[in-house]
């Protein structure tokens, strides 16, 4: 058989959900002369960069057939023509030698601030203001930035009063970022209000925790 392209699906799962990211790579061997070229993909399930996490993946086949992945660094393999191959597991060194290429270009795992305010202001606490340099800093570090500042509040106020506040909250984060030397270009800008609560309280109920700015960095 002569191997023409292989594709390594790198799948992270954080969840149910998998996302897949596929690198082409390219080998071969031969089993006898005038053979044709086999399409060959790898499927393997890899520990969720960002989270830490596995989850599952289901390779199902026209055919008839599926196999499901559900441990880090299971995989299958997929042939043209051809049901999924029963799973298999690689070992770390094998992942790490037969597809260096490609997970050195796969691109850096992205990073989550969540900045708090003083009580009762839209001042940044000590502690939040001096992690604006380590984010501009991992900012500059990455090829291609995308950066999102998403306001949140504590249930207090109305939830369309909230969206505001979380809007205003994520403007201050996003000038407080340019200032220190980030383009604006870079950054979006987006309120949750009081829909995604840390701390999940009765409404009307005040919470620090809940009155942040996310800031994430892909």
């Amino acid at each position: 058989m002569r191997l023409a392209v292989a594709a390594l699906v790198l799948v992270f799962a954080g969840g149910c959900y998998c996302g897949a990211r596929i690198i082409q790579t390219s080998s071969t061997s031969t089993t006898g002369a005038g053979a044709p070229p086999v399409i060959h993909d790898i499927i393997a399930l890899l520990r969720d960069p960002e989270t830490g996490k596995v989850g599952r993946v289901v390779v199902s086949s026209p055919l008839g057939g599926a196999v499901e992945l559900t441990k880090k660094r299971e995989a299958t393999r997929v042939v043209v023509g051809q049901p999924p191959h029963s799973p298999f597991m690689f070992e770390q060194d094998q992942i790490e030698q037969l597809f260096a290429d490609a997970l050195a270009a796969l691109p850096p795992a992205p990073r989550h601030f969540e900045l708090y305010f003083q009580g009762g202001s839209n001042q940044l606490s000590q502690k939040s203001e001096q992690l604006l340099p380590v984010i501009v800093a991992f900012v500059k570090n990455r090829s291609v930035p995308d950066v999102s500042v998403i306001g949140d509040t504590d249930t207090t106020g109305t939830p369309q009063d909230n969206i505001e506040l979380g809007r205003a909250r994520a403007i201050l984060v996003r000038d407080l970022l340019v200032a220190a030397g980030l383009d604006a270009n870079l950054i979006s800008v987006d309120s949750h209000g009081e829909a995604d609560l840390l701390v999940h309280t009765p409404d009307n109920t005040p919470e620090p925790k809940n009155r942040r700015v996310d800031v994430s960095v892909r």
